[in-house]
């Protein structure tokens, strides 16, 4: 997965959510752009929390390890 491919997920307007699904299978949802942190090592993301609160935990994924991206459909 391309550093470019994953900003241009965050930068879309309107935001369309995002799943980034790893190549272990291992999938994190991203509802947010601001819930996502292109680094030069890896892209951060926070997850967890229900109901609108904020997320209470993170993770850091290796851009090596990103197998794909997929727009998540509207509820």
């Amino acid at each position: 997965m391309t550093l470019d491919t994953l900003r241009i997920c965050l930068d879309r307007r309107p935001f369309e959510p995002f799943k980034i699904i790893l190549s272990s299978g291992t999938i994190y949802e991203v509802r947010h752009p601001e819930n996502a942190i292109l680094m030069r090592g890896g892209l951060l993301v926070a997850y967890g929390g229900s109901n609108g609160e904020l997320p209470d935990r993170f993770a850091h994924l290796s851009y090596l390890h990103i197998a794909a991206v997929e727009t998540i459909p509207p509820e």
